[in-house]
């Protein structure tokens, strides 16, 4: 694959890990994927569960983390984090990334400006339920720059915040823009009654479970 120029692999971003596993979310969800989790995170979602990368990392050259995404020999890659655009070196290894031939996808949280994002990139957005705790961090304006390659994910804890992530969709047709994907807190709201209200209201949504969790629990890493 492509080197990319010298100057961005001597970049620094700071690294919490790099772990091959199956994706579990998104219309990707179960192709073998090389993670890249970047630390740090200005939202404090509820029921996150990725707290570990808050904090803490290594700092780490972009060019050794393009080696080490190299050494699993896999061509999906997906960056992620904590949110991983709160790092300027973000957007450069996105770049290089597509640049070496791999298929990238970014989960960021919706609270940054995802329009500098390589358009190579699938974007896979969260839009914040009120009962995330983080409803106000969201930055509606990314909502428009969505398109047919990103998907927009929404955690939903109860009915309310089904009721709200309905509206939203109806009111600005979001199933026509993008791919939205609806997804019940685990050990919170009932699947089988997230599929329920879904098929009632013929939402045109995808609702997904985490597969990583089904498979593995709520093992770091994975």
């Amino acid at each position: 694959m492509a080197e990319p120029a010298l100057d961005s692999r001597e970049l620094t971003l700071r690294l919490t890990e790099v772990f091959l596993s199956l994706q579990g979310e998104s219309t990707r969800v179960g192709l073998p994927t090389v993670f890249v989790r970047l630390t740090g995170c200005p939202l404090r979602c509820r029921w996150c569960d990725t707290a570990y990368a808050f904090e803490g990392g290594a700092p780490v050259s972009l060019g050794e983390v393009l080696d080490r995404v190299a050494e699993h020999e896999v061509p999906v890659v997906c960056v992620t984090g904590g949110e991983p655009l709160a790092q300027r070196g973000c957007l450069p290894l996105l770049t290089a990334l597509c640049d070496a031939g791999y298929s990238v996808s970014l989960e960021t949280s919706g609270a940054l400006d995802i329009s500098a994002v390589d358009p190579r990139v699938s974007r896979i957005m969260d839009l914040k339920a009120p009962g995330s705790g983080e409803v106000a961090a969201n930055r509606l304006a990314n909502l428009r720059l969505l398109n047919r390659q990103d998907e927009l994910k929404i955690v939903l804890s109860d009915e309310n915040d089904y009721i709200w992530a309905r509206t939203r969709i109806e009111a600005e047709d979001l199933g026509a823009r993008c791919t939205v994907l609806l997804s019940p807190v685990a050990g919170e709201l009932d699947p089988a009654l997230l599929a329920e209200w879904i098929l009632r209201d013929r939402l045109p949504v995808r609702m997904q479970l985490q597969l990583h969790k089904v498979i593995w629990g709520n093992e770091p890493g994975r």
